[in-house]
């Protein structure tokens, strides 16, 4: 009779266990989800200032014109971007672009002294830094969900109930190149 009480607290601890982890392992996948989002609003507010940079530059920079269609594509992938992987590969375009086109704009002295053009690299600098912070928060709760995936014993329950690893915001290829500037 004492073996049935003892395999009775076993089941039920083992159980709270395992409603534990898994709930533990929800608030990390939720608490991805959220700092991505949080990358996404300023990836968004980035994008958005693309359609005034390209007008602004027009003007000036009628020969930069594959550098300016480059922006566009940039954008236009990640506005089609369904997946988080998919729009860290579209900003990791666009951020190669923008670097592309300011230094192309050192060429281009009315253009670096153009108000809407210095308001432009001003707003961009902000939006810069906000989504450099969003992606170490999000790289540090990517860190933390993935560690209580494949960390013994919750990597069991993570098996369990399907939980799978989250990828990691890196820098592109495209974000990692130096910027060659031709004087």
């Amino acid at each position: 009779m004492i073996y049935v009480y003892i395999a009775i607290i076993v089941v039920v601890v083992l159980v709270i266990y395992i409603i534990s982890v898994r709930n533990s392992l929800v608030v990390a996948r939720n608490k991805v989800k959220d700092q991505w989002s949080q990358i996404d609003v300023q990836l968004k507010r980035r994008f958005d200032m693309i359609p005034n940079l390209v007008e602004t530059v027009k003007g000036y920079a009628k020969h930069e014109k594959d550098t300016l269609e480059d922006i566009i594509k940039a954008r236009n992938s990640y506005l089609s971007a369904k997946v988080p992987d998919e729009q860290m590969k579209a900003n990791g375009e666009l951020t190669g672009a923008i670097s592309k086109l300011f230094a192309l704009a050192e060429s281009y002295p009315d253009l670096k002294a153009n108000e809407n053009f210095l308001q432009f690299q001003s707003d961009l600098k902000e939006t810069e830094d906000k989504i450099s912070y969003a992606r170490q928060f999000y790289n540090d709760s990517v860190l933390m969900y993935n560690n209580k995936c494949e960390l013994f014993p919750s990597n069991i329950v993570a098996s369990m109930f399907h939980f799978t690893k989250e990828n990691f915001f890196e820098a592109s290829d495209v974000e990692k190149e130096n910027v060659n500037v031709k004087f």
